[in-house]
């Protein structure tokens, strides 16, 4: 018998719905702030609650840039958001691909020192980004990596925290499967292809939306490697719009945040099943 406490319901659906709205709050208020004119936010006091009439304009200025009513030049938004798409993408997918080919060695595969092989890979987690990010600028620099895809991507590509959970995740395979493949004649490769990968479909949509929003978020190594404005992706792009100028045109800065929060929000939602399904099943 299942015991039905209407008060304890209750209670649960406020705090749920409180912190909805704590969440959901500053969202709006960017939303809102990017649809009025930059006097409408600096002389408001507090800042109305209510959209404004220039969120056409304001949109198209973080999007293509040009002059504002101050008389500002504002650069465009849609080329950093693809210098972001790009990045992200290449990080996600290299990662994912790095991870699962070294795990897959790691497990598979029998050579000298394997077990210190992975120790090494695993004790790179425990490295700050501080002790490693000079002498990675160092071998960009002497390689001509700056102002480049290269330059952005490559050093963030391998992944001591994919590696170990796809290395988990294939110890979990039952040998039976493996003898079975091997003795219809597949070869590593083939295993990998037709077995592994299938089967962990699920573990890589949940890695690829984490490495994704981690990719696209990235701001302290693009604002070493990049001088050129034509590969500042968009989250460097913001703070230079909020620093580049004398006079800050708030509206923009907030439509141009909108703008940079789509793709991720439009990733998680499009891969919110299999996301929570590779972070919680546990069927093979």
């Amino acid at each position: 018998m299942i015991e039905r406490r209407p008060l304890l319901d209750l209670l649960a659906h406020a705090i749920l719905i409180l912190g909805v709205a704590v969440v959901a709050f500053p969202v709006y208020l960017t939303l809102v702030a990017s649809t009025q004119s930059a006097q409408e936010i600096a002389g408001s006091r507090p800042l109305s609650l209510w959209p404004g009439s220039h969120g056409l304009q304001t949109y198209r200025l973080a999007l293509f840039g040009g002059e504002t009513s101050a008389g500002s030049k504002l650069a465009a938004g849609a080329p950093m958001m693809a210098v972001s798409l790009i990045s992200a993408l290449i990080i996600a997918i290299g990662k994912i691909t790095i991870s699962l080919l070294s795990a897959f060695a790691i497990v598979y595969f029998r050579f000298p020192l394997r077990k210190l092989v992975f120790w090494m890979i695993f004790v790179t987690l425990m490295l700050p980004v501080e002790v490693r990010i000079s002498p990675t600028y160092e071998v960009v620099s002497d390689l001509g990596m700056l102002n480049s895809y290269a330059g952005l991507t490559v050093p963030l590509l391998a992944s001591a925290t994919a590696t170990f959970l796809f290395r988990q995740f294939f110890l979990t395979v039952p040998d039976e499967l493996v003898e079975a493949a091997r003795v219809d004649g597949a070869g590593p490769m083939r295993f990998f292809i037709d077995v592994l990968l299938p089967m962990s479909v699920t573990s890589i949509a949940a890695l690829f939306v984490i490495q994704f929003i981690y990719g696209w978020n990235q701001y302290l190594w693009p604002l070493l490697v990049t001088t050129d404005e034509s590969m500042y992706p968009v989250v460097l792009g913001i703070k230079r719009l909020i620093a580049g100028e004398a006079y800050t045109e708030w509206n923009v800065v907030m439509a141009t945040a909108m703008l940079a929060m789509l793709p991720p929000a439009l990733v998680v939602i499009g891969m919110q099943k299999w996301f929570v399904k590779g972070l919680v099943d546990s069927e093979k």
